[in-house]
């Protein structure tokens, strides 16, 4: 008996070594950090990382240095061309035209374009309670979780970060504030003064040159500080820092002066003595080289900290051993903004707002526990992916409603396994796809990349543009010059197809025409058909709206109601009443059998309503939006009522 006890338990310690080693091999043998370091606006081109054809004008020591220590996917992308898209899909895992959330600026009623014969569709302002982000599922999973900089993913209380899974948050600009009033950017530099706000640092950073070789100092960025705090403050438990850089995003500006004057003498400049444009075309622009740089100088810092910092969950380690780092932009550079020039994404084409590859393809390093080491991949990688990714590393769990509904995929076996494919159910992922149904004639598309090709579907014109980027793992037509889409029937076809199916599977909205700005003479009889409302009524006991349309008109295809919601009305320490923000957001409407009559509730904390009814040929009528007054509340559903989150 003793003998088998004695080989049982020289089995147990076996086994438990065992599956200590297969977890080290995964990465969870404890509980990892994650940080993302998401910038703004920086382009595939404006680090020094994949330079084609010319090398970077903009020095990133910093991200080349984390290069070493990662993989870099040349093939990687945002969920959208805009900032406000791909922060809620990264924070939810969700692709924006799940969420309906397809742009910046959301909530407002839908309106005609500018110059466009449509009216893009209703989108809303940002994430609401009951998306869960992954802040939300680390915390569920006992992680620390933090936000520091740009939010954009919702204004009102029920919307922020604090209220979106994160023990911290701290969104001021930091160094990227803009000069105000009589200051400008060639009058705002940071001084070694105490009392300056952005006082210059005394420790010496790059460039080192042969006036400064000890290198520069750098304003003091709040970002970058609470960043610093954060991880400092809670590295005795496992944490996740979501660290979204509002740089390189306009206004284009730096408060250092000797990184402006590092950048004039690189660029061959002279040192601007008057705030005038900068419109030298490529990537000439010494503010925004600066920007970039500075951006750069922010990722040392955290991962200078990291690498000094004993980790105390694991001792013999540093932070920087345990945590994982995925670092990348929240879309395609910006090129231009009016006369001011501010980068070159070129080989790619076109920038930010725009689906083609200079939107939305992005720099992206991933680097951490078991990942390889200065290794660069070309397999297709969306940031949707980080949401599945994370919860592998870190182990966690998260109820199945929300795990099932994720959009991107886990792509640890390329991460860790050396695979060369991402892969669901054993299948190899073949595409991504984008949606952004706004904008002018040439920005109205959504688009597809399967393998080597791109197809784009134009909402202007309905047509598809083929081009195919790559022939046999090289470059072909990375400027996406030559449509094909003639040539190449067959492909456009399977490609349409599966875009077509994917807007069709997601409920992806598409812009409608505006029958205002309407100029095409055939729609005439198309507008002569289009019904009007000639009842709208309220029930301010039941708060039911009903709506009727008049009879023997065209067909009502699509119907919803939009009602405004806000903050509650709360004074400053004056006593004075602050501004109240304010959204609208979807109620759903039931249709009678002859489709001629529309019922809604208006939730009790809305304050207007009105309906939006698309017809078959895709015109939008706008029913009239009315405020509701207190008179149209009962006085025993006055009080708001707080929105909690299922889980």
């Amino acid at each position: 008996m003793k003998n088998k006890k004695s080989f049982l338990s020289v089995l147990i310690i076996i086994l438990f070594f065992s599956n200590a080693i297969n977890g080290q091999d995964k990465g969870d043998l404890i509980k990892p950090n994650v940080i993302i370091f998401y910038a703004d606006d920086l382009g595939w081109q404006d680090v020094e990382l994949n330079d084609l054809d010319e090398p970077c004008a903009w020095d990133t020591p910093n991200i080349k240095e984390l290069a070493k220590d990662a993989i870099n996917f040349t093939n990687a992308y945002s969920a959208a061309p805009t900032c406000a898209p791909s922060r809620s899909a990264i924070l939810s895992g969700l692709h924006p035209a799940k969420t309906g959330i397809t742009n910046v600026t959301g909530g407002g009623i839908p309106k005609s374009n500018r110059n466009s014969e449509f009216i893009s569709p209703f989108f809303p302002e940002g994430l609401m309670p009951e998306n869960f982000t992954i802040a939300e599922a680390l915390k569920m999973n006992g992680y620390r979780t933090g936000h520091v900089g740009k939010w954009h993913a919702g204004s009102l209380e029920i919307q922020k970060s604090t209220n979106q899974g994160f023990d911290f948050a701290h969104e001021s600009r930091g160094a990227h504030q803009g000069p105000k009033g009589a200051k400008n950017r060639v009058n705002a530099f940071a001084t070694h003064d105490k009392n300056d706000p952005y006082r210059l640092s005394e420790e010496k950073y790059f460039p080192f040159t042969k006036d400064s070789p000890n290198g520069i100092s750098y304003p003091n960025d709040e970002v970058t500080e609470n960043a610093l705090k954060f991880i400092n403050k809670n590295k005795e438990k496992p944490f996740f820092l979501y660290l979204a850089h509002w740089m390189v995003h306009y206004p284009i500006h730096t408060k250092n002066r000797e990184l402006l004057q590092y950048y004039c003498d690189k660029l061959g400049v002279e040192f601007p003595k008057e705030d005038i444009p900068m419109t030298a075309v490529g990537q000439n622009n010494p503010y925004f080289g600066a920007m970039v740089t500075t951006l750069d100088w922010s990722l040392g810092r955290v991962v200078d900290l990291l690498k000094k910092t004993d980790d105390p969950r694991n001792p013999g380690k540093k932070l920087y051993e345990t945590t994982y780092i995925f670092f990348s932009s929240d879309n395609g550079g910006a090129e231009q903004r009016r006369d001011e020039v501010m980068s070159d994404n070129a080989p790619l084409d076109k920038g930010k707002k725009y689906t083609e590859e200079g939107g939305i393809r992005v720099p992206m390093l991933i680097s951490g526990p078991n990942i390889a080491k200065g290794k660069t991949k070309d397999v297709l990688i969306n940031q949707l992916d980080f949401y599945p990714t994370i919860l592998n590393f870190t182990n966690s769990k998260i109820p199945a409603k929300y795990s099932t509904d994720l959009d991107g995929l886990d792509i640890s076996g390329v991460l860790i396994n050396n695979e060369n494919n991402v892969k669901k159910d054993g299948k190899v992922r073949e595409d991504l796809w984008w949606h952004y149904p706004y904008g002018d004639n040439s920005k109205n598309q959504s688009a597809i990349r399967s393998g080597d090709y791109k197809l784009y579907k134009n909402f202007a014109n309905g047509t598809y543009v083929l081009h195919r980027l790559y022939k046999d793992g090289k470059r072909f037509d990375l400027e996406e010059k030559y449509d094909i889409a003639k040539k190449e029937p067959k492909i456009t076809k399977e490609l349409s197809d599966k875009l077509e199916k994917y807007l069709k599977d997601y409920d992806a909205k598409l812009p409608y025409k505006s029958i205002a700005n309407t100029k095409d003479a055939s729609e005439k009889k198309n507008i002569a058909a289009i019904p009007m409302i000639i009842n709208d009524s309220f029930d301010a006991n039941s708060r039911k709206v009903s709506i009727q349309i008049e009879k023997g008109k065209s067909n009502v295809i699509e119907s919803y109601a939009l009602v405004k919601i806000s903050d509650e009305v709360k004074g400053n320490k004056k006593g004075k009443k602050r501004k109240v923000k304010s959204t609208y957001i979807k109620v759903p409407v039931e249709v009678s059998s002859n489709q001629l009559n529309y019922t809604f509730n208006v939730p009790t904390e809305a304050s207007e309503y009105g309906i939006i009814l698309i017809d078959e040929n895709r015109f939008m009528v706008k029913g009239k939006f009315h405020e509701l007054t207190s008179s149209d509340t009962p006085k025993k559903e006055k009080k708001r009522k707080k929105v909690k989150k299922q889980q």
